[in-house]
């Protein structure tokens, strides 16, 4: 490994994990950042973590406003610095359902299966509560679950159970299903990700190029030889022995397309040369989304955010309908109103019951406006255009409102519903406020799809279809999107997709 050189671009949740295990194998690499150095305090503190949206450490993409969403655009925050997107989010972490796994499984290889990613979890985690024969207490991430909830938190969890929800201890454990304080990634009351776990300890022994945006892959002689960047305004060649995209799902898909790799006409239309038709790079496009249940306390106020905690720390799964097997709904919740955009402020505090749909049937697509990094990128959702999103988005809502109602909020808090409100009742008016008011959970995935099949863009050990020297490790290559935040999946791709590339490697693969 020590004559082998690698590019990783992007220095979020996988691509931080790929670059720390290339250099404990001694590979010479180049991590490339578009974003800079995490020097903004409101990255470390997450009681700030609302200050990041729309800052400079934000991509801040838009959707294009979509049918399923009132005709409106949809805001999707995605982290440019390093760390990535788990530099901006709420550091939640969700394992997910092992059927998730086997379904990848199914339509790729045996190594996806949750037999065989439950130890790489293991590996990976530094749990406060302990190892376990599901849980690992070892690992460079560490994950917390014993910290002091703040009283409203504590009183959602009670309405919860008064509304006939089971308080889940340990939703990472034997099942997702209930109620449950949010597991997160914090040390010393300071967020922590892998950028900070995994490569920062290492950082001297890689290239780390900071405020350089990917624009296209080199391709000499069949094979991907290096990558073509931005930096200081001028355009920049790099080669390497291997080139991995870890970009996310809305950053490598992006690169793939501006090489000319992806669906040949839409290329040609969008100015760029096909080198190697890929119909399926930027499509399967899918999301987590959520739509606000708002109460105004009227007996007493809710205090201020801590210093070192997230407004969000709780949540709880649920079945929509008794005949599934994993839960499709995850509501989280937050001690502080959570507007959607046009929205009136209420006077005094308020809070959040932000219901949600984690198993969407809607697929959407990113295409390209034209060749350069200067032309905005598509990104249509298709949200909610399936009507089984719909219905369980109204099993969701309602379930919230419900939870609104209880002794423990409207009774100690004074609780009164503002959003929707009491004008809203029937399933058509519920409806119509979801399409108005509905957010991203912040989980794009699917773009960079893996399989087996002839359309997938990546193998089953996420080499690109077609072209040697690329891979793809991040949240794109999900087939379907996991039941949870996709932070966690993230890592255990990051984890794998460095494993299969350095056993290939090896084997001169």
């Amino acid at each position: 490994m020590e004559n082998k050189t690698v590019i990783v671009v992007g220095a979020g949740s996988a691509g931080s994990v790929v670059a720390r295990r290339l250099v404990d194998a001694g590979a010479s690499v180049t991590l490339f950042e578009a974003g800079n150095e995490d020097t903004n305090p409101a990255i470390h503190d997450l009681s700030r973590m609302g200050e990041l949206w729309h800052s400079p450490d934000d991509w801040d993409y838009y959707t294009t406003p979509m049918q399923g969403t009132a005709n409106k655009p949809m805001h999707l925050p995605r982290g440019k610095v390093m760390g990535g997107s788990h530099a901006l989010n709420a550091t939640i972490w969700v394992r997910c359902a092992p059927q998730d796994f086997d379904h990848w499984a199914s339509v790729s290889s045996p190594d996806w299966a949750w037999e065989n990613v439950l130890p790489v979890y293991k590996a990976i985690e530094n749990f406060s509560g302990g190892a376990s024969a599901l849980r690992g207490g070892a690992g460079l991430l560490s994950v917390v679950d014993q910290y002091p909830l703040d009283e409203i938190h504590r009183s959602i969890i009670d309405a919860a159970v008064q509304s006939g929800v089971e308080h889940n201890p340990d939703y990472n454990g034997e099942s997702l299903e209930g109620v449950s304080q949010e597991q997160v990634n914090i040390v010393d009351g300071e967020r922590i990700n892998t950028w900070k776990a995994y490569l920062k300890p290492v950082r001297e022994s890689l290239d780390i190029v900071t405020g350089a945006e990917v624009h296209s892959l080199l391709i000499e002689d069949g094979a991907v030889a290096g990558v073509r960047y931005r930096s200081g305004g001028q355009m920049h060649e790099l080669r390497a022995d291997e080139v991995v995209l870890s970009a996310g799902a809305l950053g490598s898909p992006q690169i793939l397309l501006r090489s000319g790799i992806g669906p040949s006409a839409e290329l040609e239309a969008a100015g760029v040369a096909p080198l190697l038709d890929a119909p399926q790079v930027g499509k399967n496009l899918h999301d987590h989304l959520l739509a606000p249940v708002i109460g105004q306390t009227t007996a007493k106020d809710i205090p201020a955010p801590r210093p070192g905690v997230s407004v969000s720390q709780t949540h709880l799964f649920a079945k929509s309908r008794e005949d599934l097997a994993v839960p499709d709904t995850q509501p989280i919740f937050f001690s502080v109103p959570m507007y959607s955009p046009g929205m009136e402020p209420v006077d005094g505090t308020a809070f959040t019951l932000h219901s949600g749909i984690v198993a969407p049937h809607s697929r959407g697509e990113l295409t390209l406006s034209g060749p350069s990094l200067d032309d905005p990128v598509r990104i249509d959702l298709n949200a909610l255009d399936d009507r089984r999103d719909m219905d369980a988005f109204l099993f969701s809502i309602k379930q919230c409102r419900g939870i609104m109602a209880q002794p423990a909020l409207a009774g100690d808090w004074g609780a009164v519903e503002v959003y929707p409100g009491a004008a809203v009742q029937d399933d058509a008016a519920l409806e119509d406020y979801i399409r108005n008011n509905v957010v991203t959970y912040h989980h794009q995935v699917g773009t960079c799809r893996m399989g087996v099949d002839a359309q997938a863009v990546v193998d089953p050990r996420l080499k690109l279809n077609g072209l040697e020297g690329l891979r793809v490790i991040d949240a794109s290559i999900m087939p379907r999107i996991t039941t949870g935040n996709t932070n966690a999946p993230a890592v255990l791709i990051g984890e794998l997709g460095a494993k299969f590339l350095l056993e290939d490697l090896a084997a001169g693969r």
